[in-house]
């Protein structure tokens, strides 16, 4: 399949302008959120400007002394006050993007679930979601990456239409490991085989909080991309099944890396490509040193 090619450069980066990506990954208000609480624990945070549509719309939440919001239902009732407050949320145009598709909510990976709720409503909470990628690439002679399979996302999508992508993503939904996501998506997305997309290896998890345009401007993204690596054949065609991505194109490492760095790659994409180029060492000494000390504390090691 093709599709729109960038422009092939041979300059180096320029590591004060480029990878806009890093900067990306943290950039959001703190100070401009309330906390959320679910039974005392936290877990996530809401938009200062949604508190009238809160008041209105969520009465099971309690606003405490110290500005948090809270609630004392759980179970099948929390489930269920979120899910009418969700409807209401959507009516409003507050909550976007309709997945009919479920999240849990967790202070962290592998925790109990506290509650449940619509995807496109995670934003709109600030709640701990997690993604998975792969890195498709195909090694030259020397056994090392020569060229990265990389995908243009649909200009239809919900979100981030147009923009370049990795081979394979997906948000993990409940009940699915990253793992298992990464697989069903690696079908859906390029068509591969259940056997070969499990034969990806582990990179690191790759942590981002930042503020979105989503859920009228209140919306935070506050995810774990956790990143795998796959090789494929030189010969291999990946194909879309799903109509949610334009084309695919294998790129030299170098063109993958361009695009990584500039501003029309997603930004889970761009950082995935990144830590493939850091772990692999695909960047010159200088380059090396210099993105590994700009992203110190955003790559973490995957959870067993």
């Amino acid at each position: 399949m093709s599709g729109t090619r960038p422009p092939a450069s041979d300059a180096p980066p320029d590591l004060r302008r480029d990878f806009p990506a890093i900067d990306a990954a943290q950039r959001h208000d703190a100070a401009a959120r309330r906390p959320l609480h679910l039974g005392g624990r936290a877990v996530g945070s809401v938009a200062a400007g949604a508190l009238p549509a809160l008041r209105a719309h969520a009465p099971w939440l309690q606003e405490r002394d110290d500005g948090a919001l809270d609630t004392a239902l759980h179970g099948a009732a929390l489930d269920a006050a979120f899910a009418a407050t969700h409807a209401a949320l959507r009516a409003q145009g507050l909550i976007t993007g309709w997945r009919d598709e479920t999240y849990a909510i967790v202070p962290a990976w592998g925790a109990p679930v506290l509650a449940r709720i619509e995807r496109a409503a995670a934003r709109f909470w600030g709640t701990l979601t997690f993604g998975a990628h792969a890195n498709g690439y195909v090694a030259g002679p020397d056994g090392r990456p020569s060229h990265l399979w990389i995908a243009q996302r649909s200009p239809h999508k919900a979100t981030d239409p147009g923009q370049f992508d990795n081979l394979i993503g997906g948000g993990v939904p409940h009940g699915q490991t990253p793992f298992e996501t990464l697989v069903r998506e690696g079908w859906e997305e390029a068509g591969l085989a259940a056997d070969l997309v499990r034969r990806a290896t582990r990179g690191r998890v790759i942590d981002l909080q930042r503020a979105l345009p989503d859920c009228a401007g209140h919306g935070l993204q506050r995810e774990q991309l956790f990143v795998y690596d796959l090789a494929l054949p030189p010969g291999l065609q990946p194909c879309n099944q799903d109509g949610e991505v334009a084309s695919l194109q294998r790129l030299p490492v170098a063109e993958a890396l361009a695009l990584a760095a500039g501003d029309t790659m997603t930004v889970d994409a761009a950082l995935a490509t990144l830590d493939f180029a850091l772990r692999w060492r695909l960047l010159g000494e200088r380059e090396h040193a210099a993105l590994t000390a700009r992203t110190a504390g955003l790559f973490g090691a995957m959870p067993d």
